[in-house]
Order: structure tokens, then sequence, then C-alpha cells
């Protein structure tokens, strides 16, 4: 307790110790001790240490009994080094702990990144939007298809099949070559008279076309007659050995084909003036002659015989090349060329 001074710590009193006295007063008991008089008047500081104030403690003092004890001035040196390993202790410690939060932070990341790389994986899987970041692709390259540097050979040309007589070897017959018993053109139908074939060219020919064929190399001719609305026409075919033949007789034409009666279809273009024309298509050339029924004369501006002509020649045309094309076809599929 204090006696209206300030408050120190109290001690306990050791036996055997005493302070220093001050003016009657006893020691210890809150108050410090009196400044003492000096010589001439002057008064001493008092003694720091008693039952009022702590002794000074020195920071660099040890334990009593021999050196760094009380009033000796010498540092603890053992006290120091281990307070200097105590720290290093605790600094190893933190950078441990420090390197382990590292390694735990670094291994969420790279788990954070797997798990979203996964999930961009199976949105894409799944069909939702193709994730940013590229996929490796585990499946096998498909191979690259392999082509033959051999060039198919190129189809049969059905022309070759009427031009080349070694190849044009299919039967050949009036009724082969002029089938059924009429025919339609355009939506326009005819009917089929008479047919016939020869071969001796000559016979079966007026005016000068029988030389001609004849100078050509005519193997034989076959011919048939259509009628149409008191129109008839003839057409006849000459075969030759070659192309080069069959183009020579076309162009050096004169006179026509005899005209073909027989099967309702009486003597027409005799003693009048009829239509005449010629044409060839590969080894063949084929000629018509067209006229009224009636004997009548043919003019410019009948039109009906012009027409009958025309789709007669198409006709003919058109069954020469299906010959061509039909031997073709089954050339391609024996193999052959």
């Amino acid at each position: 307790m204090s006696f209206g001074g300030p408050q120190w710590p109290q001690e306990p009193q050791q036996q055997g110790q005493q302070g220093q006295q001050g003016y009657g007063q006893p020691p210890g008991y809150g108050y410090p001790p009196q400044p003492q008089p000096g010589p001439y008047g002057q008064q001493q500081p008092p003694q720091q240490h008693g039952y009022g104030y702590p002794p000074p403690q020195d920071p660099f003092a040890g334990g009593p009994g021999g050196p760094g004890g009380p009033g000796d001035g010498t540092p603890d040196w053992g006290a120091l080094a281990e307070a200097s390993e105590a720290g290093s202790r605790r600094k190893r410690r933190l950078l441990v702990a420090g390197g382990v939060v590292a390694t735990l932070a670094v291994g969420a990341l790279v788990a954070t990144a797997v798990v979203v790389t996964n999930k961009k994986n199976d949105e894409a899987r799944n069909g939702d939007p193709t994730p940013t970041g590229s996929v490796t692709a585990t499946a096998s390259p498909t191979p690259a298809p392999t082509f033959s540097s051999v060039a198919p050979p190129p189809p049969p040309d059905p022309k070759d099949y009427i031009t080349d007589p070694k190849k044009d070897t299919a039967p050949l017959t009036a009724e082969g070559l002029f089938p059924g018993t009429k025919l339609t053109m355009f939506g326009r139908p005819y009917k089929k008279g008479a047919t016939s074939a020869s071969k001796d060219c000559a016979s079966v020919t007026t005016g000068g076309l029988g030389s001609v064929l004849q100078k050509n190399g005519c193997e034989r001719v076959l011919r048939a007659t259509y009628v149409k609305d008191g129109v008839a026409i003839t057409v006849g075919v000459a075969v030759f050995p070659s192309e080069k033949a069959a183009l020579a007789a076309k162009k050096q034409a004169t006179g026509g084909i005899a005209p073909l009666a027989g099967k309702g279809v009486g003597t027409f273009c005799h003693a009048t003036v009829c239509l005449r024309r010629a044409n060839s298509v590969g080894r063949y050339a084929y000629f018509t002659q067209a006229g009224f029924a009636n004997g009548k004369k043919v003019t410019t501006k009948d039109k009906p015989v012009f027409q009958a002509s025309d789709d007669l020649g198409t006709f003919v045309f058109n069954q020469i090349y299906a010959r061509g094309k039909s031997q073709a076809k089954a050339a391609a599929a024996n193999g052959q060329n």
C-alpha cells in the first residue's frame, strides 16, 4: 500500500537484507529514500535500492556468481546464441510451411486446370460448343485413297463398228434394218410396204446411180417403202467396204434409188418429178425417193413430200447408228475394244 505517493511494486522483506535508511523513516514503505546532505550543503542522490526502488537491471547481465553476474557487465553469449538459434528454427519452420502452402496452391491450380479441360472436352463430346484449347487426336489418321496410275481404256466408239467391216459383223437383213409394220417419227406414223435386199446394186437404181455404186465397190442394197397420206417413199441403203467409198458414192450420186411397189403401194415416181436425196454414215450410203402415190409431179411447195423424205432419212441414220452402238456394247461386255 502507499501513503499518498506513487505506487511501486512491493517485494517481500528478505532476511538479513538491509536497505539504506533515510532520516529515521523505515525503509521500503512507499517513500523513496531522501537525499542525504553532502559536503558544503549539497545533497547526495539517494541509493537506487532498498524496499522502494528496484535495483537497476543490466540487459547484458547474467546470473549471480561468475562472469555475467550482477555488476559484471559481460554479455551472456550462450543465451544470445540460444536466442539466435531459436529464431533460425522459427524462420526455417516458416519457410517450410510456406513451401508446403505454395506446393498445395500449385497443385490446386493444376487440378483446377485439369478439371476445366476435362469439362470442356466433355462438352465437345456431348455436342456443346467446341473448347478453345487444342485436343490431341488419339485415333489413327484415315489412309488416303489410292488410285491406279494406269488409265482405263476408253469405251468402244459405235462409229468404229459401222466403219470397219472387220468389226461390223452383226447380221444385216432388210427386216432387221426396217423392223415392224410401221414406224412413227416425231408423232407422224408411216405404214411400211414392201422390202427387198439385193447384191446387184445397179439393178435397184435409176439413172446413173447404178454405175456410181458399182465403181465404189457397193456390196449390196437393202430397200423398204413407206406411205403416209398419199405420199410414198422408198429408202435404199447401200453397203460399202469402207467409209471412204460410201462418202464418195454420196458425193457422186446421180439418178436415184428405184421405187419399190407392193403390199398395198402402187407404182409411183414413174415418168414424173420426185424428190431424190443422198447421204452417208460410216460405210453406209443411203438414198430416198419420195413422191405422190397417184403420180402427181412434186414441186418445191409440196411440204408433205419434203417432210416425209426428212423423216425417213433420219430413221435410217438412227437405225445404222444403233447397229454400231449395239456391237460396241457387246464388245465392251466381252472385254474387247
